[in-house]
């Protein structure tokens, strides 16, 4: 499903790009009074703006719908397991065992033991 909006998203992009750089801008009409003849071409001197203005608008409206999907569907994926979780299940594949399970209550230290002394370096400012 993604994919699918993927392509279209890019193929409205693409229609974007080529409808805006086909349009001719507000100063054309100006440069086809000294005679350039491309107000006469395949749409009339009004129809191709009428209707490239219109294909804009769709493309442009295709694409926004597609952007807002894919933020969707980004924002609203599966839950994945955690990275926790993931190396675990490596662990217990692998044949290893994980942290976990090779810590002995001997081995936790009390939490009443004194606390370091503070350096005495000369070169440690105060």
């Amino acid at each position: 499903m993604q994919n699918l909006v993927m392509v279209i998203h890019v193929l409205a992009a693409l229609g974007v790009i080529g409808l805006v750089l086909l349009q001719h801008g507000k100063g054309a009409d100006m440069g086809a009074a000294f005679g350039s003849g491309a107000s006469g071409s395949l749409f009339g001197v009004s129809g191709s703006s009428n209707f490239m203005s219109r294909a804009t608008a769709i493309f442009v409206a295709i694409f926004f719908a597609t952007s807002l999907t894919l933020a969707y569907m980004a924002s609203h994926r599966g839950q994945g397991d955690s990275v926790i979780k993931l190396q675990t299940k490596a662990d217990t594949t692998s044949g290893q065992s994980s942290p976990k399970d090779s810590l002995k209550p001997a081995d936790i230290k009390p939490m009443d033991e004194a606390p370091a002394a503070p350096s005495t370096a000369k070169d440690v400012p105060q």
